[in-house]
């Protein structure tokens, strides 16, 4: 078994997007290699209905996936298809925007007004670029959760785990998408294929990663100065942990537990050229995406 490195470890960054949503980056639009396939992970949580309720109005996307997940509140989404519904807490939507798609995202908040999700872009090969637009609503009680020995959860939102598979698929760059609850004072090991890139997204709790260099390990606050990374004061829990290759991760849990999100994918390992909502392999993609937005040709029939 081969531990994996940690190579990067940050705090995701306040941001806003839509019509004033509030939010916080863990990565996205700088190094698409650094993660590929993936792309862009925004965590959406907010105490106050002011700081989302303006949503995500309609817009476009083309060339890759989303993958949304509500923890507590509500989204509500339409889209250029006539697709129309909303997700509750739990529950999970992954939708292919391909060829071009446009869509609207209206989070509403529970009945304390709070709201809590994340959304994660998926690259899409060149093959599938120009692939018909589609997506999958799933609820939250049909999302495998598995219960170990040790009392760690593990809910499967995409791809399987521990013998249990999520009813999504599809998904081109085939992710691996796991909601880990780790009891206090646990410390657990989980496999990840090695030919997959890798992160973790602490966002409840405290502890740390083990780093394949240091495996004793020293705890930190706040910076990451050393070879594991204390996540205790690391902002609001919001803490993006990237590994290197190897097959395996290591994470210990602080007294009061710890919950990631621990995902990974296979790298596509192509050209990207990437303008706000649509990525393409080229300029010349890029360039004919944006003049199919102002010429109204963005929307391609239904073959």
């Amino acid at each position: 078994m081969s531990m994996r490195p940690i190579i990067e470890t940050r705090p995701a960054e306040l941001t806003m997007e839509g019509a004033g949503v509030k939010l916080h980056r863990a990565f996205g639009f700088h190094n698409p290699k650094a993660l590929d396939p993936f792309l862009l992970f925004d965590d959406f949580r907010n105490e106050t209905p002011e700081d989302f309720e303006a949503g995500f109005p309609w817009h476009p996307h083309r060339g890759i996936e989303t993958i949304t997940y509500v923890l507590s509140g509500s989204v509500t989404h339409g889209d250029s298809l006539g697709n129309t519904g909303t997700l509750g807490a739990g529950s999970v939507q992954w939708m292919t925007a391909g060829s071009g798609i446009m869509h609207q995202e209206m989070p509403e908040g529970n009945a304390q007004g709070q709201m809590h999700g994340f959304q994660l872009w998926a690259n899409l090969p060149s093959s599938l670029k120009m692939t018909a637009p589609r997506y999958q609503d799933i609820g939250a009680a049909d999302l495998p959760e598995v219960t170990d020995d040790d009392g760690t959860r593990v809910k499967v939102i995409i791809g399987s785990f521990w013998g249990q598979t999520s009813p999504i698929d599809g998904i081109a760059a085939e992710p691996q998408y796991l909601d880990i609850t780790l009891p206090p004072g646990l410390r657990k090991t989980f496999k990840v294929d090695t030919y997959r890139r890798a992160f973790a997204y602490v966002f409840e709790g405290e502890g740390f990663f083990t780093d394949a260099s240091d495996p004793g390990g020293v705890l930190l606050e706040k910076e990451v100065m050393g070879k594991e990374v204390n996540i205790r004061d690391m902002s609001g829990d919001r803490t993006l942990v990237r590994f290197g290759t190897g097959d395996e991760i290591t994470v210990q849990a602080g007294e009061r537990g710890l919950r990631f999100l621990l995902i990974s994918g296979a790298p596509i390992e192509e050209p990207v050229a990437w303008h706000g909502p649509i990525v393409m392999n080229t300029p010349d993609e890029l360039r004919t995406a944006i003049r199919d937005l102002k010429n109204g040709t963005f929307i391609k029939p239904a073959h």
